[in-house]
């Protein structure tokens, strides 16, 4: 079998040139986002890697998952003194398993919550590229709100996403290769020309690029090199590449920049005028041109003056002297798996009940054969990230894990009972406090499981009566949300079938509210009956303005809790101190609440990680007369119970 350096050397133009300049600096950082990979395998032995906990249960380490994933990683990290050379060996990546096995075989999807979840822990952990070699067929091209936020989120914070395009050979699009900001990847053969299979659309000619993905080969679990194709392989190549690119930056005393990789990327691709093909659309915005990226990144860098060559990709010739052919799509078995197993929650909403659980089935995403300032890595293999901080809100829920769990406990309640009646459960459990533990706590957003939540350590037993308090608040006070803050340690399977990750809670920080509480709290006691009308109007415009400041955040800011910008926003929800003295204010200037931003805050203790929750204001009455006024208050969110620090700050900005 072929090494990969004799492939990509000879088909893709100037990656002999890059590999000149760099193979990758261990500055930089790509996760992938896939099945797990087999880091035994001699070609990633001495590659430097960090594995956080995978998202999804029941990982095996041979099976199809595992054999996409540890060909993809391979592309990438493949070290050059063996078969599979990679396209950037000396990079470091984080490896993030989101795909397993189905039952009966081929790769099981994964939500679109877990493609979030997964893309903020990459962003968390450091990464600048990350690798999403899979997708789901949509008609929109619109994603689940936090998955769209987690993209949002990597593009705030100059991360570049490379996504794969599809391969069901149509006018489609996949999430979240649609989504603005991810650089989408379709396949094309050596000739330059689309393959049959590899997706096209409108938004992919302005974000999309072609790479080869015929016959890409690439590690076996186990040992052993295979070839595959599919747009996977080729979104591994490119992130391979933008990893070079970004190697290059740094090599050239450069601040690596991921959105001027994309960019450089896309202004250099061969479009259809430079070399022509049937169908111009399937192009998307072109060709990959390595030495015309390339150039465009020296020439920002001012480490070489002239004008490199526009590359072109060189077929290269079979025994017969033609180049080869397309593989049509029947003989490509990667392809087979290539497609999303349901539409976007935008177009088709779910509401599918497993019998016997109130859990919404997620929206699917499947493989297209398809420390917080750093990487973590050390040395060669696999090295285990820390613990990842979580501070969620959300509404409090159970589930039974198993059939035989729920009928067990529904013996022990006793004949005609139903533990899937929450307040039969709750008198049950008041009266057997022990089987509090035997129940799977959850955390939900909007009806969706998000976290499970298991306390532990010496106080379990103080957590696990704060739930019982949480579920009888919700069931008869009206309780809308509850606070849970902690760290993931490990996941624990629905009975619907998803996977979530579980949370340590810590106990000081967990709180629950309604929204007349805490409106209470900032606001005061209604004014009495007696009562001026322009009190009570006052009143009532104070209490809106708190309202609408907590639906910002329950719903357009809805998130997981996992970056610190999300931790520091949504302890911001719990906190109503700040939030009253602004909103006196705000009110007394007769302001409303224009937007809430999260930023880096310039001012911290030692050791600490701050961040500024903005709140920006304007007057309705005076929108071009009167300056707007921003408010700041500082969380510390460095530990797992966020803090304030220091005073509330005002200004008047134009």
């Amino acid at each position: 079998m072929a090494a990969l350096i004799h492939t990509h050397s000879n088909l893709i133009a100037g990656l002999e040139d890059l590999w000149k300049e760099t193979v990758g600096e261990p500055e930089i950082c790509v996760a992938v986002l896939d099945g797990s990979v087999d880091l035994s395998h001699s070609s990633l032995e001495r590659a430097t890697f960090t594995q956080l906990d995978p998202l999804v249960s029941n990982i095996s380490t041979q099976g199809s998952a595992a054999q996409h994933g540890t060909h993809i990683a391979s592309i990438i990290f493949g070290q050059h003194h063996s078969s599979v050379k990679g396209i950037a060996p000396g990079c470091r990546g984080l490896l993030i398993p989101i795909f397993t096995d189905k039952k009966g075989g081929g790769i099981a999807p994964c939500s679109q919550l877990d493609l979030a979840r997964a893309i903020l822990l990459a962003a968390n952990h450091g990464a600048q590229i990350i690798n999403i070699s899979g997708g789901q067929l949509t008609s929109s091209g619109e994603a689940d709100s936090l998955l769209a936020h987690a993209v949002r989120h990597c593009l705030e914070q100059n991360i570049l996403i490379v996504a794969a395009a599809g391969n069901e050979g149509c006018n489609c699009l996949h999430i979240p290769g649609a989504l603005p900001s991810v650089l989408v990847v379709g396949a094309m053969n050596a000739a330059g020309i689309p393959l049959d299979f590899s997706n096209w659309g409108e938004k992919y000619r302005a974000q999309g690029i072609l790479a080869l993905g015929e016959n890409i080969p690439g590690a076996i679990p186990g040992g052993g090199v295979t070839t595959s194709s599919g747009t996977s392989y080729a979104t591994a190549i490119v992130s391979g590449i933008a990893a070079l690119l970004l190697s290059l930056q740094v090599k050239g005393s450069q601040t690596p920049n991921p959105q001027a990789i994309r960019a450089a990327i896309l202004q250099s691709a061969i479009a259809c005028d430079d070399q022509p093909a049937p169908d111009c659309r399937r192009l998307l915005a072109g060709r990959i041109n390595v030495k015309g990226a390339m150039s465009i990144i020296l020439q920002q860098g001012e480490v070489m003056s002239e004008n490199l060559e526009v590359a072109t990709i060189q077929p290269v010739p079979t025994e017969s002297g033609k180049p080869p052919p397309p593989l049509a799509q029947a003989e490509i078995p990667a392809v087979e798996v290539a497609s999303y197993s349901a539409p976007s929650s935008e177009v088709i909403p779910q509401g599918l009940q497993n019998p016997g659980s109130s859990l919404q089935v997620q929206e699917q995403i499947t493989p297209s054969a398809i420390s917080p300032a750093a990487c973590s890595c050390e040395g060669g293999g696999g090295t285990s990230a820390q613990a990842q901080l979580i501070y969620a809100l959300g509404q409090l829920g159970y589930d039974f894990g198993a059939e035989a769990r729920r009928d067990s406990i529904q013996q022990h309640m006793g004949e005609g009972a139903n533990p899937q009646d929450p307040q039969q459960l709750l008198a049950y459990l008041e009266e057997n406090p022990w089987d509090t533990a035997a129940i799977t706590w959850t955390l939900s957003l909007d009806a969706t499981p998000i976290y499970a939540i298991q306390p532990f350590g010496a106080y379990a037993e103080r957590g696990y009566e704060r739930l019982r308090q949480f579920l009888r608040e919700q069931l008869l006070e009206g309780v809308e949300r509850i606070s849970v803050p902690g760290v993931i340690v490990g996941q624990v399977m629905l009975m619907s079938g998803q996977t979530v990750p579980v949370i340590f809670p810590t106990l000081r920080c967990m709180y629950s509210w309604t929204t007349s509480a805490l409106i209470q709290a900032i606001c005061g006691n209604a004014p009495a009956e007696s009562a001026s009308t322009q009190d009570r109007e006052a009143y009532g415009q104070r209490c809106q303005s708190v309202i609408n400041f907590l639906e910002r955040i329950y719903y357009e800011l809805r998130n997981l809790g996992i970056t610190p910008q999300e931790r520091a926003i949504n302890y911001s929800a719990t906190n109503a101190l700040n939030v009253e003295q602004i909103y006196e204010c705000a009110i007394r200037e007769e302001m409303d609440l224009d937007t809430i931003e999260v930023e880096p805050s310039p001012l911290c203790r030692p050791d600490s990680e701050c961040w500024d929750v903005k709140l920006t204001f304007f007057n309705p009455r005076q929108v071009f007369q009167q300056a707007r006024k921003v408010y700041r208050f500082t969380v510390d969110v460095s530990d797992v119970c966020p803090v304030n620090v220091g005073r509330v700050r005002s200004w008047f900005v134009r």
